[in-house]
């Protein structure tokens, strides 16, 4: 018997059957939700600036107060999900339709910038590739904890930027390598 190790499977390339056909959730936010309404497009690109149109993009945010949602039901599901998932299209872009969040609290007592948990999975990647979205011209984000430990020259990689032809929209760029390369976070 031969127990020669082989390579890791990569997710893919069926990543989508099962996760994005099926259980694609772009609303995050529904219609009773209280807070700002933003829509978020996110575009995957590879090393080469070059569209990943095979990824997927999960969400996990607090709502804007700050709070999670809990799976007791003591939050309104059908108004806050704080999750969604979605494929990418050819152009490597998707967006999700949710709230901003609020501040939640950080380690040692601290309170951190409204962000969003980000999780990138697809063809050739190992093991998801967790990041977080921070929005430009958040003043929290001088003070939030974990931006902080980001050195400063990397954390426009982490930074969503506002459409300003088109109110309440944001774009996100992963870039998955290369100079530009997302700062991804080992969780």
């Amino acid at each position: 018997m031969d127990l020669t190790p082989i390579p890791s499977q990569t997710a893919g390339p069926y990543l989508h059957l099962g996760l994005t056909d099926k259980w694609s959730l772009s609303r995050v936010a529904g219609d009773g939700t209280k807070g700002q309404r933003v829509w978020l497009t996110f575009r995957v690109l590879d090393g080469e600036g070059m569209p990943v149109p095979d990824a997927m993009i999960e969400l996990w945010q607090a709502d804007s107060e700050g709070n999670y949602p809990h799976p007791d039901g003591s939050a309104d599901s059908t108004a806050f999900l704080g999750f969604g998932r979605l494929a990418t299209a050819e152009d490597g872009s998707c967006t999700f339709e949710t709230i901003r969040p609020g501040r939640v609290p950080g380690p040692g007592g601290t309170v951190q910038s409204p962000h969003i948990n980000v999780s990138i999975l697809g063809r050739g990647i190992l093991k998801r590739l967790s990041t977080r979205l921070y929005f430009t011209g958040e003043p929290a984000n001088a003070a939030d904890p974990v931006l902080a430990l980001v050195p400063e020259v990397r954390r426009a990689t982490l930074l969503a930027v506002p459409d300003p032809a088109r109110p309440g929209h944001w774009t996100f760029d992963a870039h998955l390598r290369g100079k530009r390369e997302t700062v991804f976070f080992d969780v």
